[in-house]
């Protein structure tokens, strides 16, 4: 099933904070405090704004150092209730972490770890980590996925597609997008169908791997709470679209 055909830029900065973005903070499954536990409507688009949020968040930290104001925004993240799970333990120790850290010492964590001289300590790429290449297969097929979904990539843009903060901005806009239905049940059926078909075969392969790799790099230290927010993510979206498909 494919997505109403909608050209959307993708390789944004950091403008991948888009309004659902405060929705990360407020959004963590109410009072239900368990996906699993989340059938009622209300609590269902909670958890959808949560993800978008989530994703949105995630790609603005990786498309490119962040300013002052985004790490102002991420560190008012830190008080939300670590008792829920894995996913709101990382997303509180990362709004600690931007809030003692240094936005210059940031950007020179930043470089280190993504462009370094020739490259940096971690490959944030699909295609590395499922090939162990740039530019191989994966990418191609990715390519064609994107302009199935109606995506083009933003004039200007030097990097491939699967670079992991595309693929985080492309989830995030999947779960906002709408298709083209009879009724709203429909309708939100075919649009985790639509994302979980995404998120299978270009991030759950290796994204885990890559989040753990930043995670342990010698180079990362802000970037240590990043990763482990993105593995977090991960695996809560590998059991949630399990779940809701």
């Amino acid at each position: 099933m494919k997505a109403e055909k909608t050209k959307v830029e993708i390789m944004t900065t950091q403008q991948a904070l888009t309004s659902d973005g405060p929705a990360i903070a407020s959004a963590l499954w109410g009072e239900s405090n368990s996906v699993e536990n989340s059938g009622d409507e209300n609590s269902v688009e909670e958890t959808q704004a949560y993800r978008a949020g989530a994703y949105s968040l995630l790609g603005a930290l990786l498309r490119s150092s962040p300013e002052q104001a985004v790490l102002d925004y991420v560190a008012s993240l830190s008080d939300v209730d670590t008792e829920i799970d894995e996913l709101a333990v990382a997303l509180s120790s990362l709004g600690l972490a931007a809030d003692n850290c240094d936005v210059g010492a940031i950007d020179d964590e930043y470089h280190a770890l993504f462009i370094g001289i020739g490259r940096g300590e971690v490959m944030p790429y699909g295609s590395w980590y499922q090939t162990g290449f740039l530019m191989e297969k994966p990418l191609g097929i990715l390519r064609d996925d994107l302009v199935m979904l109606g995506f083009e990539r933003s004039s200007g843009t030097s990097e491939p597609e699967d670079h992991i903060a595309a693929l985080c901005e492309v989830m995030s806009l999947l779960i906002n997008q709408k298709v083209e239905s009879s009724s709203e049940l429909d309708q939100s059926g075919q649009q985790l169908v639509i994302q979980q078909q995404f998120f299978e075969a270009h991030i759950s392969s290796w994204a885990e791997q890559f989040f753990g790799d930043l995670s342990e790099a010698s180079s990362a230290i802000f970037y240590r709470s990043v990763g482990r927010f993105g593995k977090a993510l991960i695996d809560f979206e590998k059991r949630y679209l399990a779940m809701s498909v």
